[in-house]
């Protein structure tokens, strides 16, 4: 099947301007008279099951079906574009015909599915590995259900169960950035730093060893990483760099997301980010200090310790000397790295540590829920509450801890090994 998908895109966004409904409740400004958006943004969301019960992501929860997602996304969470990366599965894409038939949701012409104050991205995640190297999870994503049916298709007979998520496909790196780009989608590496399938984590020193780069639209950090680890590689320079939460649950969605400004939350409005069009850009990346994250340092499978050194470890672990380790993102990172220090290009956006409020001392389901009764999204908790007013509903304590969270002065133990690291209350 042959798609013009960048005619059609420009078409669209020459005469297309975001509806009424769209900017209702967000902020908009005017840039060389172009009216941009705020949109919060999550890119890199699993599904559990599809609604006849059939599993996606076998690790995923059950409840983690493309309505709740849709549902938690728009009105608990308060994000404008998410990112469902497991579209491929008959399932799912069974789900989304049904909510589009009952009028539940409906098709962007910008590319999307709507759903409230929320536009879903059709993605996947597609484990690949070639010859002498280690698995590599990509991110794919298509502007609409025809684009992602013609992928699959594609996809079937080149891998063993296309219902479920994060599959080995049999193919070349190559070719599946081509097929990618044929139908118009877009192309990027997944989690890239972390030891399990990340491209920089576990697979090569060099992105350019393996991919075309003129083929690749962006990367994904992933929990452990953040832009100024990324500074540490030139070749990252030329693109835009998103951080997403990798949710497994509901409640994950969002715990690390961008603020985007773009002309709609649609796929074109996507693309728009990606290539600066007409002033769209990431404001700003919000996520994990990387010390949270479940990789962050070097660990001993032998003695199960997490190893806290300065430099990289990358050998024997210092208190058994067993080889057994998984190398942290930090010490990889700083073992491929081809600069002595970080220099991230000027125009990348700002990295905002942020505690997810899943993470906060003493803040259970009753709380969490009172703090959504009288703000009503988790944005607007951690975007648009003073001290003040998260005191009057849940303490001074935890309303102090939010707000310290806020600005990144929490004091945190760090992961390692497939463990999160800790806020330290004592």
């Amino acid at each position: 099947m042959a798609f013009d998908q960048a005619g059609r895109r420009a078409e669209v966004m020459k005469d297309s301007m975001p509806s009424a409904e769209l900017l209702s409740g967000i902020n908009t400004y005017s840039e060389h008279t172009v009216q941009l958006q705020q949109v919060y943004a999550d890119l890199h969301i699993h599904i559990g099951r599809s609604e006849d019960g059939q599993p996606v992501k076998i690790s995923g929860s059950r409840n983690l079906t493309f309505a709740n997602i849709a549902k938690e996304a728009s009105e608990r969470k308060g994000i404008g574009l998410i990112g469902i990366i497991d579209c491929h599965s008959p399932g799912v894409r069974a789900d989304i015909r049904t909510l589009i038939a009952t009028g539940e949701m409906s098709e962007l012409p910008g590319g999307g599915i709507r759903y409230r104050d929320t536009t879903i991205l059709l993605g996947s995640e597609i484990e690949i590995r070639e010859p002498g190297q280690q698995e590599c999870h990509v991110l794919v994503y298509f502007r609409d259900l025809e684009r992602m049916d013609d992928f699959a298709e594609w996809m079937r007979t080149r891998m063993k169960n296309i219902q479920l998520s994060s599959q080995r496909l049999h193919t070349t790196y190559r070719e599946l950035q081509q097929q990618t780009k044929q139908r118009g989608g877009l192309f990027m590496p997944a989690h890239m730093f972390t030891p399990h399938k990340g491209i920089y984590g576990s697979v090569t020193a060099h992105m350019s060893d393996v991919f075309d780069l003129e083929l690749v639209d962006g990367g994904e950090l992933g929990l452990s990483a953040d832009t100024t680890m990324a500074g540490y590689i030139s070749e990252l320079d030329r693109y835009p760099l998103f951080t997403n939460s990798d949710a497994h649950s509901l409640g994950k969605i969002g715990r690390e997301y961008n603020v985007l400004r773009m002309k709609e939350a649609s796929f074109d409005g996507l693309l728009g980010v990606l290539h600066g069009n007409e002033g769209a850009h990431i404001e700003a990346n919000y996520g994990l200090d990387p010390r949270l994250g479940k990789y962050h340092r070097t660990y001993c499978r032998n003695c199960e310790h997490i190893i806290h050194e300065s430099g990289a470890v990358l050998e024997r672990c210092p208190y058994c000397g067993s080889t057994q380790l998984t190398i942290g993102v930090l010490d990889r990172v700083l073992h491929i790295a081809d600069r002595s220090q970080p220099e991230p290009p000027a125009d990348r956006p700002p990295y905002r540590y942020q505690v997810p409020l899943s993470f906060i001392p003493g803040l259970g389901p009753a709380r969490m829920n009172r703090l959504l009764e009288v703000f009503g999204t988790e944005m607007a908790i951690l975007h648009r509450s003073s001290a003040s007013e998260l005191e009057a509903v849940v303490g001074k304590e935890i309303a102090n801890y939010i707000v310290l969270a806020r600005e990144g002065r929490l004091t945190l133990s760090a992961g390692g090994g497939g463990a999160y690291g800790k806020v330290v209350t004592g």
